[in-house]
């Protein structure tokens, strides 16, 4: 069984109120806004994705993250995980990223996450990020049990948790 309806149609363009800014799914051909994004807040993205994911190595290169927005656009054509990039009007840039996943954890139906550049953290357009993403996943996605990683549990309590099966 998957873990989504198998007539669910994925968000394709979501409005980040109050701001300038949306969110689409991510490709392979965005590598070259996505690299700098990452690798500009690396540090702080390994402190908070680093322990789970194993992600952003501080050795990536720029051929590893364009073979992982493949991965990812391929997992998205598939329906078997999102990888949304947060991006300005014109999108010649790429401030964050939310990832929609299934449940590797016992407990949910899906899991959340997401993050900003640093220069966007504790700012206004952070807030709005913050303040869309349940809203978003509540109106749009068919989840009964979201987990908001980060958010409504640590990521130190989340790796604690069994497995899915």
């Amino acid at each position: 069984m998957s873990w989504l309806p198998d007539d669910f149609v994925h968000p394709v363009h979501v409005p980040v109120p109050g701001t300038a800014l949306h969110l689409r799914p991510i490709r392979e051909s965005d590598t070259a806004l996505d690299y700098p994004a990452v690798m500009g807040s690396r540090e702080r993205l390994w402190e908070i994705f680093g322990p789970a994911w194993d992600w952003p190595q501080e050795t990536m290169t720029y051929e590893e993250d364009r073979i992982d927005l493949l991965r990812h656009e391929k997992e998205i054509a598939a329906h078997q995980s999102f990888n949304y990039a947060l991006l300005d009007e014109e999108e010649t840039a790429i401030l964050g990223c939310v990832y929609v996943d299934p449940p590797e954890r016992t407990g949910s139906d899906g899991e959340i996450s997401w993050w900003v550049v640093d220069d966007l953290v504790g700012g206004e357009e952070e807030r709005a990020l913050d303040a869309l993403v349940p809203r978003w996943i509540a109106a749009d996605w068919p989840f009964q049990r979201p987990r908001y990683l980060g958010r409504d549990i640590t990521w130190q309590d989340w790796l604690a948790l069994p497995r899915a099966s």
